[in-house]
């Protein structure tokens, strides 16, 4: 049956630390709770989050569209061709 070739969907969690003002939006609403504010500071002075349960990761993007500053986002484990400029910041 068509139900039983689905995969698991898994996201990599990438933030721009950089540009991250800690609002901590991210943190609150994901779903699996994949983000925590980190205790280190980036150059701004903000807590930017960090992953601290990668696996739960389920590529869902929420974080993606609620960071106002555009600092966070989910690339698919599935596909490993993605690649983005951001990450390496």
């Amino acid at each position: 049956m068509f139900f039983g070739k689905l995969k698991e969907a898994h996201g990599k969690v990438v933030v721009n630390r950089n540009w991250c003002k800690g609002c901590g939006y991210c943190v609150k609403y994901c779903p699996t709770q994949v983000l925590e504010l980190s205790k280190g500071y980036n150059p701004k002075g903000y807590h930017p989050p960090e992953v601290k349960a990668p696996d739960l990761c389920r590529n869902c993007k929420f974080c993606e569209l609620i960071c106002p500053e555009f600092a966070i986002f989910v690339m698919d484990e599935n596909n490993e061709e993605q690649t983005c400029v951001a990450a390496a910041a």
